[in-house]
């Protein structure tokens, strides 16, 4: 796949100083361009490589002006790190168009789909499943019985979508994906013995939702595990039955979140965050990495340790806990001094 730099420049509504006829099939670091590559330039760190990248485009903002000859024909734009993101989406976009239905798969006669859908060999639809126009299913899905996927989709290879889940226009399922499995939910009887309690709730994603790698969201009890339209979620993260995840709110890497708290919109949670059941989290909360929580947090905080204190009293502590061995020395001295 290659194109030329009119071509990108077109895209991008940028403008091209030097060949624009020059194609590119490869995207590169700066620092790693090779010829018939295409890289960018918006960090003012990495400009003195631009005069050596061997890139046979370079995206620049426009008030980039070499210092030097360059051997690299620019694209310059008002944004090279937006425009380069935009194009790397657009190239996804591209690489990613697949149409049909490949063989075999399996779909129930009850299963509908509309336009310019793809179906991976060996998916699974079951009974009632319904998806919407421009949906791409990868080889090895399945989608159980009663779900209902929207416009613009991508299910990739692998993932499990269990029954009633619905799932709203231009979300992003990764591979490895587990969306309604059980909650976790036992009982003990007069015997000690742990009964399991029903399951019968679902799953609801609503609009441009992101679910990374190996994630697993759980169906609720009774009701909805949701979440909220633009939540993105990084790879290997559990989310426990009947939890809700407020709209735009961003989760980091191999967090747990117990069952039925409530986190608010515009959050910022780290990786290895451990969240505990039937708690309120605020909106415009940050939880730094590895931080514990086990109580309602308001609106705004910042919070960092395990258990989590704020962000700025946990930085004071610390430099205290660095400094707690030599602390006690000197009070063992002065209490021996007395």
């Amino acid at each position: 796949m290659k194109f030329t730099a009119g071509q990108i420049a077109g895209i991008l509504e940028g403008e091209v100083h030097g060949n624009p006829d020059i194609a590119v099939h490869k995207l590169a670091k700066i620092e790693e361009g090779e010829e018939g590559s295409l890289t960018f330039l918006a960090n003012p760190k990495y400009t003195s490589f631009i005069y050596k990248t061997k890139a046979s485009i370079t995206i620049v903002n426009k008030s980039f002006i070499p210092e030097h000859k360059l051997n690299t024909t620019l694209i310059k734009v008002e944004d090279a790190y937006k425009s380069f993101s935009k194009l790397l989406e657009y190239y996804n976009q591209v690489k990613n168009n697949k149409l049909g239905i490949e063989e075999p798969i399996f779909k129930s006669d009850t299963a509908t789909y509309g336009t310019d859908v793809y179906l991976g060999a060996f998916a699974y639809l079951g009974n009632n499943v319904t998806l919407g126009d421009n949906v791409k299913v990868y080889p090895n899905v399945y989608i159980g019985d009663n779900v209902l996927v929207g416009n613009n989709v991508t299910i990739f290879a692998g993932a499990k979508i269990y029954s009633e889940t619905i799932i709203g226009d231009n979300c992003v399922v990764h591979s490895g994906v587990v969306l309604g499995a059980d909650g976790f939910g036992f009982t003990p009887n007069e015997n000690g013995e742990f009964i399991k309690v029903p399951q019968t709730g679902n799953v609801i994603l609503e609009d441009n939702v992101d679910v990374g790698a190996g994630t697993t969201i759980d169906r609720a009890t009774l009701g909805s595990t949701i979440l909220r339209k633009g939540v993105k979620l990084d790879n290997q993260i559990q989310i426990a039955h009947n939890v809700e995840i407020g709209e735009h709110t961003v989760i980091a890497a191999q967090t747990g979140i117990a069952g039925s708290t409530k986190i608010g919109k515009h959050c910022m949670i780290g990786g290895q965050v451990g969240i505990v059941g039937h708690i309120m989290i605020g909106d415009y909360v940050k939880i730094q990495a590895q931080s514990g929580i086990g109580r309602n947090v308001k609106d705004r905080e910042v919070l960092q340790g395990s258990p989590a204190l704020n962000y700025g009293d946990y930085n004071k502590s610390y430099v205290h806990f660095k400094n707690l061995s030599k602390i006690i020395s000197r009070i063992d001295t002065l209490e021996k001094k007395d």
